[in-house]
């Protein structure tokens, strides 16, 4: 049994000791009040006594474990797994109500047999059989009322971690769309400047073999702080500025106390690839990407707009991949603007200390 079963046992065997001692002292009381009461000459059970009442109060929470031990081994109210439909239920009353009988029988030829101290008298004789009633219906309810609560928060558990697996599954399914396509720009970016600059393709190599590295170590990680994540486009906008030379520049205004702030990893990579790639880049029309956080942790991606002369043949993944990941992850939306010849995409990074689970 593992650890979450234990504490559930615990959990039930706690409650039905709990009900047993409520019932108990409920049950008996008339006994009690006429125990307590100061009008002596009106007692409901004459000549009565403290020991007495006691004895039937323990008796009846005897009762009451033996009948929620009886339906935990017969019916197994205790297992989620258990199906218990309306015949079970009534088979259950009739049971405890039978059971209980005989048990206030057994209890009444002990009384006789070894004088055990117990209330007399013709009110309390009546009573029983009624009390009887009470605590079947007690017993099958209680039991029933615990299976179906712990049956529907299994059911909610479950339900959330199918909801939790899916969207794993998702996100691995961007994940592995997205890895390839990154590295397919980079190689064709690598293929240029071996025919081109053989000198450079050998800096862009070893840049491109650490920036690999990075990209496998973070494979199996859904979020990554925004250091590590400046961290690594450090040496990924290396290999574009190793490219275009003083065509491709890149300012970064970011606010050290968003350090720790989380969002999916390779983002800026993404927007800025996203940037390089729609954009012309030449000595006449040199681009610069701004990279800045405002006061109220979002992260923008800028660059003014000069479109290619020659249409761009993307496959629009990279952005589109980024909004799915943002909606998996956190429950959260980027902004995207274009106006005004600036192009501009704006990501809430995440306060890891107010992180919730977006299906909670």
């Amino acid at each position: 049994m593992n650890d979450d079963g234990k504490k559930y046992g615990n959990r039930y065997k706690l409650s039905l000791v709990i009900i047993s001692v409520a019932v108990s002292f409920l049950i008996h009381i008339p006994e009690i009040i006429d125990l307590l009461g100061n009008l002596e000459n009106h007692n409901v059970f004459p000549g009565i006594q403290t020991l007495e009442v006691v004895n039937e109060i323990f008796f009846s929470f005897l009762a009451l474990l033996f009948l929620f031990w009886l339906n935990t081994v017969v019916f197994r109210f205790n297992k989620t797994t258990s199906k218990i439909g309306w015949q079970k239920f009534i088979l259950s009353f009739l049971l405890c109500w039978l059971v209980s009988t005989l048990i206030s029988n057994a209890f009444y030829h002990l009384h006789k047999t070894f004088d055990i101290l117990a209330v007399q008298s013709t009110a309390h004789h009546y009573l029983h059989p009624i009390r009887d009633f009470i605590i079947s219906g007690v017993v099958t309810g209680s039991c029933y009322i615990i299976y179906i609560t712990r049956r529907q928060q299994k059911i909610l558990l479950e339900n959330q971690q199918l909801k939790l697996e899916n969207i794993l599954s998702q996100y691995e399914s961007l994940k592995s769309q997205l890895n390839p396509h990154m590295l397919f720009n980079s190689l064709n970016t690598l293929r240029s400047l071996i025919r081109e600059e053989p000198a450079k393709a050998q800096n862009y190599t070893q840049e491109l073999s650490n920036v690999l590295r990075y990209m496998l170590q973070e494979n199996d990680s859904q979020k990554t702080t925004l250091s590590e994540e400046l961290e690594f486009i450090e040496g990924y906008t290396f290999l574009l500025e190793m490219r275009y030379e003083d065509n491709l520049t890149f300012e970064f205004e970011v606010d050290k106390r968003f350090n720790n702030y989380l969002l999916p990893p390779m983002s800026l990579q993404v927007l800025i690839e996203n940037a390089v790639k729609h954009n012309e880049i030449s000595n006449r029309h040199p681009l610069k990407v701004n990279i800045r956080t405002t006061e109220d942790g979002i992260l923008h991606v800028c660059n003014r707009i000069q479109p290619k002369l020659t249409s761009s043949t993307g496959t629009g993944i990279g952005l589109d991949n980024l909004v799915k990941r943002y909606r998996l992850l956190f429950g959260k939306e980027i902004t995207i603007d274009n106006t005004d010849n600036l192009f501009c995409v704006s990501i809430p990074l995440i306060n890891p200390n107010r992180h919730e689970n977006p299906d909670n």
